[in-house]
């Protein structure tokens, strides 16, 4: 009987401390939770530091430290720091392997880091960044982002490193199925890598039925081709559809610096580009005050293309063109 007695009251005292536990747990849960979300709120505010040190904040054992080292690594990246940028991603995907994403920007970091690297980091580069973008396919097939970066791996790696055509061609007949005009778009810019124009400009008058919007697409392959008069005239098109199209104010500006043509109309949109804010995917404010730059100094205005040289050195003093440019109006 005393035992009984004793193992009730163990009991009793027993199931306090259990909900005592998951009470600890549940806001441990909350606080780490509540962490991401402001640390979220900083970093869409581009407030990096206080982000960072919200991220950092983050313990190991928490459900959301994969999170936290995703969103560290996607500061790192914008910072340029892309080292430390792999880092942080390659934690995130070890904590967490089902999140696409992870391994996405993984992969994006690699071909960053592969871009600044020499041969032997290029070839070390080339094989990480093709298993981060497979992994991706592998965990969400509908992913384009992942295989539109395999199709640029296999199209522009030599064959050594895993280059292929054909496989490029192989992953654009999927991208089709799943948005027509990046598909079509896809299969002309490798059928224009190799040197089958007639082909390639099929492919682009598909991808333009599909979606009239990819024509700032093929604006910029005109602008590759240096066949500037056509290039201006689908930016303008794409222009009067949405004049706060910055990708194509940036391309328009940019394209008016390399071919010395448009000056006026060039500087006009790279002066509305310093006004707005780039997203991830569009260029940056220091490339902006770079071509802003090599127009002024194909005007002749010396002095000027000096202090947008400066301004595009101090805010990204790896931009090799910015410093050839500084060098030469600072005689």
């Amino acid at each position: 009987m005393e035992n009984q007695k004793t193992m009730g009251s163990q009991t009793k005292v027993a199931l306090p401390m259990v909900q005592l536990f998951f009470l600890l747990l549940s806001s441990f849960c909350l606080f780490a939770q509540s962490s991401i979300d402001q640390g979220k709120a900083f970093y869409e505010s581009r407030k990096y530091q206080d982000a960072k040190k919200v991220f950092q904040s983050v313990p190991e054992k928490s459900s959301e430290y994969a999170t936290a080292q995703y969103y560290l690594g996607r500061i790192a990246f914008d910072k340029k720091e892309y080292d430390d940028a792999a880092d942080y991603f390659e934690e995130a995907t070890e904590n967490n392997a089902k999140e696409p994403e992870y391994f996405n920007w993984l992969g994006d970091t690699y071909a960053a880091i592969a871009k600044n690297g020499n041969v032997l980091t290029q070839a070390s580069m080339a094989i990480k960044m093709k298993k981060a973008w497979e992994k991706v396919v592998e965990l969400d097939p509908k992913s384009l982002d992942a295989r539109t970066s395999l199709i640029g791996f296999y199209s522009q790696a030599p064959a050594f490193m895993g280059g292929s055509m054909d496989k490029a061609k192989g992953l654009a007949t999927e991208v089709m199925k799943l948005n027509t005009a990046e598909g079509h778009w896809q299969m002309g810019s490798i059928l224009a890598k190799e040197k089958n124009t007639a082909e390639a400009e099929k492919e682009f008058s598909k991808m333009l039925k599909a979606n009239p919007d990819y024509v700032r697409n093929l604006a910029g392959y005109y602008v590759d081709q240096k066949q500037y008069d056509k290039a201006f005239e689908l930016f303008e098109e794409a222009l009067k559809k949405n004049p706060d199209d910055y990708l194509s104010i940036y391309r328009f500006g940019k394209a008016a610096a390399m071919s010395g043509l448009k000056l006026d109309r060039g500087e006009e949109c790279l002066k509305k580009y310093l006004n707005h804010i780039p997203l991830y995917n569009e260029p940056s404010i220091a490339g902006a005050n770079m071509r802003l730059a090599q127009i002024k100094e194909n005007k002749g205005n010396k002095a000027e293309a000096k202090k947008y040289f400066e301004i595009a050195v101090k805010l990204d003093d790896g931009l090799k063109e910015a410093k050839e440019g500084l060098e030469r109006t600072s005689k």
